[in-house]
């Protein structure tokens, strides 16, 4: 059994909820179940009893968990006696991160962390094709979309609301769309995945959805590339709020059709396991957050996206 596990199951006695316990852990319900599964198969004995509605501690959990606590603070005090409050944050950080995102705006987060932390060290993996951790040699992914492996940790960083987009020279020569019908009419900018060509694009005005099949002459497996066009009046692009947010905010591109919303999509810090998850890995979950927080209430104060994109 992992300590992880442990803490989690004492979280899990403490709310009397699996979803609660993994809130406030930080991670995916789903993981969380798992784990507790884990625990429970090496005891061989349920901990909890489980119905639609309520959790609550068996008898075997009710003798387990007061020792398991104990056992917890025994280790959690040798650990600190071994290694201090203030030891300094070190170790090899091997990311993933997606092209746009990536060059653009969490590399120059991380080079604040290597300049005051000057023991961490970077290995960056630079593509926006679907990571395997083993294969890659990354430890740590910064990606959008939340994982759907139970079997990886998670750390949820924002909303990230799909925004769009052109110049505000493009708009004057070929029109501003008001509805989502009057794309039909102007030159897409498109993200590809392998062989599929994301020219399908989805709005909402928060009742009725909106399919557009778009056409187009440009289409790249590089998100930073679509971006660069976009910038470039060469048509209109679909881009996360956060890959976009400077060109917004310095007027170099105008968010279109603020009626009607794309899909609003989440950023996620992946690790492949519990060990993965060192203090400078740590650190760089909470300066992702906060930085990106930072970006989304830029937009907000400029009018671009609501105040709603920060809620959970």
């Amino acid at each position: 059994m992992q300590i992880d596990d442990l803490k989690l199951v004492l979280k899990v006695a403490e709310f009397k909820s699996i979803t609660l316990a993994a809130a406030k852990l930080d991670m995916r319900t789903a993981t969380a179940s798992a784990a507790i599964k884990r625990v429970e198969a090496s005891l061989e004995a349920e901990l909890f009893v489980r119905t639609t509605r309520h959790l609550r501690l068996s008898a075997a959990g009710e003798r387990y968990i007061p020792q398991c606590k104990q056992a917890i603070a025994i280790l959690e005090n040798a650990k600190h006696n071994l290694k201090g409050e203030h030891d300094e944050i070190e170790g090899e950080l091997r990311v993933a991160l997606s092209s746009d995102l990536g060059r653009n705006i969490v590399i120059p987060w991380i080079d604040e962390i290597m300049d005051k932390y000057p023991r961490v060290s970077l290995r960056t993996h630079i593509s926006d094709s679907n990571i395997d951790f083993y294969r890659d040699s990354v430890d740590i992914a910064l990606r959008y979309g939340s994982p759907n492996d139970a079997n990886v940790y998670g750390f949820k960083i924002c909303n990230v609301p799909r925004l769009l987009c052109a110049t505000k020279g493009y708009v004057i020569e070929h029109g501003n769309p008001q509805h989502p019908n009057d794309l039909v009419d102007h030159q897409g900018l498109f993200y590809q995945l392998q062989d599929i060509i994301n020219n399908v694009w989805e709005f909402t005005d928060g009742q009725t959805k909106y399919k557009v099949k778009m056409k187009g002459k440009r289409a790249s497996n590089d998100g930073d590339l679509v971006r660069r066009w976009c910038i470039a009046g060469k048509g209109v692009a679909v881009k996360s709020a956060l890959d976009i947010a400077d060109d917004l905010i310095h007027d170099r591109v105008v968010k279109l059709m603020p009626d009607y919303q794309h899909t609003c999509g989440e950023l996620w810090l992946i690790c492949p396991s519990r060990q993965s998850i060192t203090p400078a890995v740590r650190l760089l979950r909470d300066v992702c957050r906060e930085k990106a927080k930072a970006t989304l209430m830029a937009l907000i104060h400029k009018g671009i996206l609501d105040k709603s994109v920060l809620e959970d």
